[in-house]
């Protein structure tokens, strides 16, 4: 029993001071401390939320490691009004459920018009019987669908939303009823949300300068639940972004080892643009491997990319992908293209060759007989490439992790994601980012974001890249560079 206890403990200490060990703790997310944020604080002092504006830089310091912790949970209290948007996305645009027409985008318009003046109640009333009818029936679908979902996903996920509001009781006239209340009432507020944000970029078109918009569309939905919904064109201009910084020599063949993907999203009903008669997948991991091994930035042997989200959604499915890739399971992508969309010929080639560097062409999905003007290419991802993704539960607002410098990132990604946020938190985002990149490191985001002096990551170059010509249909990404200290 003594040798056995000896043993033990010579394996404890062993593993307790191996460099692993040390490396394990240093990449574990801590919280950003105010000795990291006094800088931000001091230069903010006019944009700090209420409960740190007004107050001295020792109140501040004495009140931060709570506030800190305060905001981080509501911070993730935000997923839930995310998941209540994404419910209301399959509502409008599902197919698995129903066979009712999707909601077009000119019926979305013309309710959230009515719905300023009496509500979605009351819009349904003033619009034509038709889109009266059709929604009311897609309800009563989704309502169908939720009693008996079999093994369809998002159905499954959308009982559990209403099981967490108390509301769900199909099986009685009075709990299709409050069902049908809430998906209304949910309506409602998405439709003013969207009304509001129209709004502000109106307002802002109307200044006549092209920053001041792009500045606005940068933090625009700061007051609205955390989506975790995804699409592919996004990536299509992260490809075309990095085009130009390696032809600029700003990245080198092979540099890219080490990547950061900051909410890498789970595509659940994105929209006109997404469908849900496939199951549920995150699309950026796969597509930023794709890229780099095709302009020759990375090689898949010392490649390492972590994802960086707070969803515990989105951290269990790829969570999920590297287990089963362990035990040679491949990840299959769907990549559904509107034809109505019109996308531009460079977006089509996109898709047509997205995933030749990373898996092979497979048979898709059945297009469902009901719904029209879609091509469907699936991808089948080698588990090599899979087991290449890391994800780690972290609030990007709030939270890094101290890399030591061989394992900070070359590149980080970070798309429709810090458009939640206000500018105080994109800044301590911003701070949180620049201690995890490299020197010379890059991030690219769709976003204008805060530079500050004494941060030593700014924009040193943007691509506008078009996705169709419906107008605003297209990203402008814009690459930060961290500079040596």
């Amino acid at each position: 029993m003594i040798g056995h206890r000896h043993r033990l403990l010579a394996l404890l200490t062993f593993f307790l001071t191996s460099p692993l060990f040390a490396q394990a703790i240093l990449t574990q997310p801590r919280y950003t401390s105010y000795d990291d944020a006094h800088a931000i604080v001091e230069a903010l002092a006019d944009d700090l939320p209420p409960e740190l504006k007004g107050k001295s830089p020792a109140e501040i310091k004495a009140d931060w490691a709570s506030w800190v912790a305060r905001r981080d949970a509501g911070i993730r209290q935000r997923l839930i009004q995310g998941d209540e948007d994404s419910l209301i996305n399959l509502l409008l645009f599902g197919t698995s459920f129903t066979s009712r027409p999707r909601i077009t985008g000119s019926d979305l318009t013309l309710l959230a018009r009515l719905a300023t003046q009496k509500g979605i109640r009351g819009s349904l009333a003033l619009t034509s019987s038709k889109l009266d009818e059709i929604l009311n029936a897609r309800i009563n679908d989704l309502i169908n669908g939720l009693t008996s979902p079999g093994n369809n996903e998002r159905l499954l996920f959308a009982r559990q939303v209403l099981v967490a509001k108390k509301i769900y009781r199909t099986a009685s006239l009075i709990g299709r009823n409050q069902i049908k209340d809430y998906l209304l009432t949910s309506l409602d507020r998405v439709l003013s949300e969207q009304t509001s944000y129209l709004k502000a970029l109106e307002d802002a078109r109307l200044l006549n300068n092209p920053s001041e918009e792009f500045y606005e569309r940068s933090r625009l939905y700061r007051a609205r639940g955390l989506s975790l919904d995804t699409s592919l064109l996004p990536d299509f201009a992260i490809e075309e972004a990095m085009k130009a910084i390696r032809a600029k020599g700003l990245l080198k063949e092979g540099s890219v080892r080490n990547v950061g993907i900051v909410g890498p999203g789970l595509d659940f009903t994105d929209k006109q643009e997404g469908y849900d008669f496939y199951p549920q997948q995150s699309i950026q991991p796969f597509a930023v491997i794709d890229t780099l091994l095709r302009l020759g930035l990375s090689s898949l042997g010392n490649l390492r990319v972590e994802t960086l989200d707070l969803s515990p959604r989105v951290n269990d499915h790829l969570s999920h992908a590297n287990q089963l890739s362990q035990r040679g399971k491949e990840y299959v992508v769907q990549l559904p293209r509107n034809l109505q969309a019109r996308w531009k010929d460079d977006a089509v080639r996109y898709w047509e060759h997205f995933g030749d560097q990373i898996g092979v062409s497979t048979s898709p999905v059945v297009i469902p007989a009901d719904v029209s003007d879609v091509k469907v290419r699936a991808v089948r991802i080698k588990p090599l490439v899979v087991s290449r993704i890391k994800p780690i539960d972290l609030n990007i607002i709030l939270q890094r992790m101290e890399l030591p410098p061989p394992d900070r990132f070359d590149l980080i990604i970070a798309t429709n994601i810090l458009v939640y946020y206000d500018v105080f938190e994109q800044s301590l985002a911003m701070a949180n980012l620049e201690k995890m990149l490299r020197p010379g490191g890059f991030l690219l985001s769709n976003n204008a974001l805060p530079e500050f002096p004494f941060l030593p990551l700014h924009a040193v170059g943007f691509l506008s890249v078009a996705y169709s010509d419906r107008p605003n249909d297209g990203d402008h990404i814009v690459w930060y560079e961290r500079k040596a200290e």
